[in-house]
């Protein structure tokens, strides 16, 4: 188990400050074990505000490396870095940005034969990926492991978050119960505004922050539903 360090000690103050997280609460994100599958538009700012937040110890999921097309919302990356794999950047920026964090980075994909003994050294596990059967099988695996799922999705002007078994809450599949039929929305045939994943990976953070720490309420039982164009936000109870 990891103790804070002097330095956490001055980083963290304004975590210190809220009585809901303290020095306990800083500990337990330190020692929490988060596994984010997918490291772009959602993946970026999730994987940001995490570390930012003294995350312990991260893995990373994404066989992919940086395009050019990704720079419109994947703030994670830089025009320099274009063509490098988007795993070995994102612990370079990560590590920079908290230096105690422990990044295991898997430049691969999660599929049947590995997702669950990616997830089973984890205490949550993000879904930050854009593929619908992806999305199913972390559902899947995820509720076997009795694992807590912080949940991610964008389109056009669109974006939901929940989380799924927390506590005994519901599962990803009483939501989402079948896969369309083509498997995924392909890139270049949807529009994405920027700025909507940076929101919707920034409420994921948040949600996973939360159930580590414990403080306020986690969206377990609940789909947040918002669109950033007209400005509506909407909780259904699921």
């Amino acid at each position: 188990m990891k103790n804070l360090s002097k330095d956490d000690l001055s980083r963290f103050t304004r975590h210190f400050s809220l009585s809901e997280i303290g020095q306990a609460g800083q500990l337990k994100l330190k020692n929490a074990r988060v596994l984010v599958i997918g490291s772009g538009g959602l993946g970026s700012p999730l994987l940001i505000y995490l570390a930012a937040a003294g995350i312990g110890h991260l893995g990373i999921v994404d066989d992919d490396r940086v395009s050019v097309s990704n720079l419109q919302r994947q703030v994670l990356y830089s025009t320099a870095e274009i063509g490098r794999k988007k795993v070995e950047v994102a612990s370079e920026k990560l590590s920079g940005l908290y230096p105690d964090i422990d990044i295991k980075a898997f430049d691969t994909r999660l599929d049947e034969a590995n997702a669950e003994d990616f997830m089973k050294p984890y205490h949550v596990v993000a879904d930050c990926t854009d593929n619908y059967r992806t999305r199913e099988l972390i559902g899947r695996v995820s509720a076997r492991l009795k694992m807590p799922l912080a949940f991610a999705s964008v389109l056009n002007y669109e974006g939901q978050v929940s989380v799924f078994n927390y506590q005994n809450g519901p599962s990803y599949d009483m939501v989402f119960p079948k896969v369309p039929q083509d498997g995924i929305y392909k890139e270049d045939e949807i529009g994405l505004l920027g700025v909507l994943p940076g929101i919707a990976g920034t409420l994921q953070a948040n949600e996973i922050i939360k159930i580590i720490s414990g403080y306020g309420e986690v969206l377990s039982g609940k789909l947040l539903v918002f669109n950033i164009r007209e400005n509506n936000f909407n909780l259904f109870r699921i």
